[in-house]
């Protein structure tokens, strides 16, 4: 995916909409332009994004099975040793 950010900052642009788009297209990659300053098309960026490697897995391209596509299937469990319990290795695993 190529994303093209602070799109809210019109008369700064150094890339005009129609040349992020071909370059994408060039490359095979998904475009969008997004703004955290107004949420624009944020959360559309993660979920095409995750679609997208669905879409991928579903039809064979990436074998889940095999961790060098960089694709982990399931919640990791907390090293052994560690004294999290189950509520604080459910939040660890919560987020980023």
């Amino acid at each position: 995916m190529l994303i093209g950010n602070k799109s809210d900052l019109e008369h700064r642009r150094a890339v005009t909409f129609e040349e992020g788009q071909q370059f994408a297209n060039e490359h095979g990659l998904i475009f969008l332009e997004t703004s955290a300053k107004t949420a624009a098309n944020v959360e559309d960026a993660f979920l095409g994004t995750a679609k997208k490697i669905y879409e991928k897995i579903q039809q064979g391209v990436f074998d889940v099975s095999n961790e060098s596509y960089g694709i982990k299937v399931g919640m990791t469990a907390a090293a052994p040793g560690s004294n999290l319990t189950q509520s604080q290795q459910n939040a660890k695993q919560g987020c980023c």
